[in-house]
């Protein structure tokens, strides 16, 4: 064989940055086509709107103007009567929110409509476009997500990383806590104890890591603390990539005591002073009980310098009927949504 052409490890490196380079060609030109789809369906919408407003026509145009295009052109995909209502609809529903307008080109026209009409409020479509264009969610994943309240979890977190958290970091870290944990894929009954939920829990691991969110990993369970000469166990301890540091998770299946605190604390000092890594920073605190009292909670996180976000969890989809009560005013939920904007363009 002739030597010239056995690679080595510059010719692989220059093999590696041609492949890069077709993938993110392949990935533009997809994008645009995407982009010229959902402009061409709004568009569409626009004029079905339209012109029988000006013309006076009835409902039968949309089915006729259904016929004439795939008559016109066979084969065409995705110019149903149906589909024609929906780009009529997606064109009222979007043309009223600005902040909406420049995320559909983003992502594609099935999970635009999936978003549009599984979630009414404009800011909940907002949450969830921002989460698809970012972490490129499957039509399934997105289904998911809006089924398990992610949106409504993310802004009922209660964390006091506002006051022991850098500007840096503390936004970034709120996106990693929720409020609600659900465990639906834990086959426990009702009645279990901690030992039996940690263990379902990483028998379970992937599925766990998902309903934890992107960027975790496992680094083990029942993690042993030697400090002095005893012995301290965390239920799980994971990392977060993105936030470069540990995640110390402790499991309760009790409503929350604030005594619990206290021992999360020494928890996240142990962590901090013997296994945090050069280039690491300071662990975080996730406290998961069966049930909480806010106010409790509120009390609980405002006397301790450590990073602490206090959650619940279930092991059924259901979520109390009151959950959304909850929420935020519009005027603050826009905000956090701003910031989880900014957040995700300094990243790309």
């Amino acid at each position: 064989m002739d030597k010239s052409l056995s690679p080595d490890r510059h010719y692989t490196d220059f093999f590696t940055d041609i492949k890069e380079r077709i993938r993110r060609s392949q990935y533009d030109a997809l994008k645009a086509v995407n982009k010229e789809l959902i402009q061409l369906y709004w568009d569409i919408g626009r004029m079905i709107v339209e012109k029988p407003q000006d013309l006076g026509w009835g409902r039968s145009v949309v089915e006729q103007l259904s016929k004439d295009i795939q008559g016109e052109y066979p084969g065409i995909q995705g110019f149903s009567t149906t589909n024609l209502w929906n780009m009529r609809l997606f064109y009222l529903e979007i043309q009223q929110h600005e902040n909406l307008q420049p995320l559909v080109g983003e992502i594609s026209w099935t999970k635009n409509f999936l978003i549009l009409t599984k979630c009414k409020d404009p800011l909940e479509r907002e949450f969830y476009m921002l989460h698809v264009r970012k972490f490129g969610w499957s039509k399934d994943v997105l289904v998911h997500q809006i089924e398990n309240k992610t949106y409504e979890k993310y802004l009922l977190n209660q964390t006091n990383f506002d006051q022991t958290l850098p500007e840096k970091y503390k936004h970034q870290a709120k996106l990693a806590v929720k409020d609600h944990y659900t465990f639906d894929f834990l086959e426990l009954a009702e009645e279990h104890s901690e030992h039996e939920l940690e263990q379902a829990l990483v028998k379970n691991i992937r599925k766990f890591l998902m309903e934890m969110g992107v960027w975790f990993t496992f680094v083990g369970n029942q993690f042993r603390l030697t400090v002095g000469e005893k012995e301290y166990f965390i239920d799980l301890l994971l990392f977060h990539r993105k936030l470069k540091r540990f995640i110390a998770v402790e499991l309760k299946i009790g409503e929350f005591k604030p005594e619990y605190k206290g021992k999360m604390e020494f928890y996240l000092i142990a962590l901090n002073e013997r296994y945090k890594e050069d280039g690491e920073n300071d662990a975080i605190g996730i406290i998961v009980c069966k049930s909480k009292d806010k106010t409790v909670v509120e009390y609980s996180l405002k006397t301790t310098t450590q990073p602490i976000g206090i959650a619940t969890y279930s092991t059924s989809t259901h979520l109390p009927e009151e959950y959304s009560k909850y929420l935020p005013a519009p005027d603050v939920i826009a905000e956090r949504l701003a910031i989880v904007k900014d957040l995700f363009e300094d990243e790309k």
